[in-house]
C-alpha cells in the first residue's frame, strides 16, 4: 500500500505542534518551580522578621518603635505576596488542587502574625508599665507559634514539590518516548520519500518500490506518455512549440500542477495574416511565426501551455493565482509582439500585431469549449479595431 505524502506532512505538522505544546507546558513548569523558590525565600524572610521583632534593641526607644511598626507591616506584606504568588501557581491550583488547604494555612499564618505583632507591641510599649500583662515568655510563645506555622507551610511545600516532581518526571519520560518514537517513525518515512524522489530523477538505478502515492502517480504518468518535446507528432514543425494535439496532451499533463490557480485560455491571431491573403513570402512568413512563438515562450511558466493551433493562430493557457495576473500577462504578450522589428527587402519594415480573445476556464467546462469561447471573443477584438485583447465582458457590453 502506497502512502500519501500530503498526509505524512500533515501528521508531521501535528506532531511538531504537539511538541511545541509540551515544550510550552515544560516552560510553564519551570516558572511554577521558580514560584516555589520565591515562596521558600519569602517564608524564611518572615522567620527572620519574627526573630528580629523578638529581639529589638531598647537603647533607642524612638528607633525601636519605628522598627516595630515597619517590620510588623512588612510581615503582613510578605503574607500577601504569598497569596499573589499562588495565583500564578497553576500546577498546585489545577493539578494538586490544594487551594483550600494552602489558603487556609495562609489565613492561619496571617492570624498568628497579627497576634504576634500585638503581643510585641504590648511588650515593648508597656514594658515600663507595672500593670502590663505582656511578658517576654508570652512574646516568645507567640513567636514560636508563628514560626511553627511557617515551618509547617515550608514542610507542606516540600511535599507539594515532591508530588509535582513525580508528575513532571513521568510526563518527561512519556514525552521523551513519544518524541523518540516520532523521530524514528518520521525519519523512516522521509527517507522513503527522498528515495522516491531519487527514483524520479534516476539517481538510484536499482529496483525501487515506490513508497508514496504522489510519486507513484507521477511515475505512471511519465511512463504512460512521452514528453511533448520528445514526440514530433505533438510539435509544430515551423515554430517548434506545441501543435493542437500537443496542446491537449500538455494541458492534461500539467492540469494538476497548481489546482488553486485560475486557468485562462486565450487565442491570438496575427492581424492581416491568413492563407488566403499571402502578403509575405514563405521564408518571411516562417520567420514571423518563429518570432511570435519565441516571444510568447518568454512569458511561459511551468504550468502554462502554448501552441500554434492554426496557420495564423496561437492558443495560450495560463495558470495564475489571480485572474488579473493572467489578463495582464496576455496584454504584455500582445505589446511585446507589437514591438517586434521585422523587415524585408521588398516590403521594408513590417509592423506585426495580434488580436486576442481571453476567457477564464471554469472547472466544469472542457478545454475545447473554452477555446471555442475564446475564438468567439477574438472575433469581437478583430471587429473592434484589432491589436487588442478582448474579454467576455467586452463582448457582453457590445451585445447590449
Amino acid at each position: 500500500m502506497k502512502h500519501s505524502i500530503k498526509k505524512i506532512f500533515r501528521n508531521l505538522s501535528f506532531f511538531l505542534l504537539a511538541l511545541v505544546i509540551f515544550a510550552g507546558l515544560a516552560l510553564l513548569s519551570v516558572f511554577n518551580q521558580l514560584n516555589s523558590y520565591k515562596k521558600i525565600d519569602n517564608l524564611n524572610n518572615q522567620k527572620e522578621i519574627v526573630s528580629s521583632l523578638s529581639n529589638l534593641s531598647k537603647d533607642n526607644l524612638e528607633l525601636m518603635f519605628i522598627e516595630l511598626n515597619g517590620k510588623s507591616k512588612q510581615l503582613h506584606i510578605e503574607i500577601e505576596k504569598l497569596r499573589t504568588l499562588y495565583d500564578y501557581n497553576f500546577a498546585e491550583k489545577y493539578i494538586l488542587s490544594n487551594s483550600k488547604e494552602y489558603l487556609s494555612d495562609l489565613d492561619k499564618l496571617s492570624s498568628l502574625a497579627t497576634a504576634f505583632n500585638k503581643e510585641a507591641y504590648n511588650y515593648f510599649y508597656y514594658e515600663k508599665d507595672k500593670n502590663a500583662t505582656a511578658t517576654k515568655e508570652e512574646l516568645e510563645k507567640k513567636s514560636s507559634s508563628l514560626k511553627g506555622q511557617i515551618d509547617s507551610i515550608i514542610f507542606k511545600d516540600i511535599t507539594y514539590s515532591q508530588r509535582k516532581f513525580n508528575i513532571h518526571k513521568n510526563a518527561t519520560i512519556l514525552v521523551f518516548i513519544i518524541t523518540l518514537f516520532g523521530f524514528i517513525w518520521y525519519k523512516k518515512r522521509l527517507d522513503m520519500i527522498y528515495k522516491d524522489l531519487q527514483f524520479l530523477f534516476h539517481v538510484n538505478h536499482k529496483k525501487h518500490t515506490i513508497f508514496s502515492q504522489e510519486v507513484g502517480a507521477i511515475s505512471v504518468r511519465m511512463n504512460r506518455k512521452p514528453l511533448v518535446t520528445e514526440n514530433p507528432i505533438l510539435l509544430d514543425p515551423v515554430t517548434g512549440i506545441n501543435n493542437l494535439k500537443g496542446l491537449m496532451s500538455a494541458y492534461i499533463e500539467k492540469k494538476g500542477m497548481k489546482e488553486d490557480n485560475f486557468t485562462s485560455v486565450s487565442v491570438l491571431e496575427i492581424d492581416n495574416f491568413s492563407k488566403t491573403n499571402k502578403v509575405y513570402s514563405q521564408e518571411l512568413t516562417q520567420a514571423i511565426l518563429k518570432k511570435i512563438a519565441f516571444t510568447i515562450s518568454l512569458h511561459e511558466q511551468v504550468a502554462d501551455v502554448i501552441a500554434r493551433t492554426d496557420y495564423n493562430q496561437f492558443t495560450i493557457i495560463l495558470s495564475r493565482p489571480k485572474k488579473e495576473d493572467s489578463f495582464k500577462e496576455m496584454e504584455n504578450i500582445r505589446k511585446s509582439i507589437s514591438e517586434l522589428k521585422l523587415s524585408s527587402a521588398e516590403l521594408g519594415e513590417i509592423n506585426i500585431t495580434v488580436s486576442g480573445g481571453y476567457v477564464i476556464k471554469p472547472n466544469n467546462i472542457s478545454l475545447e469549449e473554452s477555446i471555442r469561447q475564446a475564438k468567439k471573443v477574438l472575433l469581437h477584438a478583430q471587429n473592434s479595431g484589432k491589436n487588442k485583447i478582448s474579454q467576455i465582458k467586452d463582448l457582453a457590453h457590445s451585445e447590449l
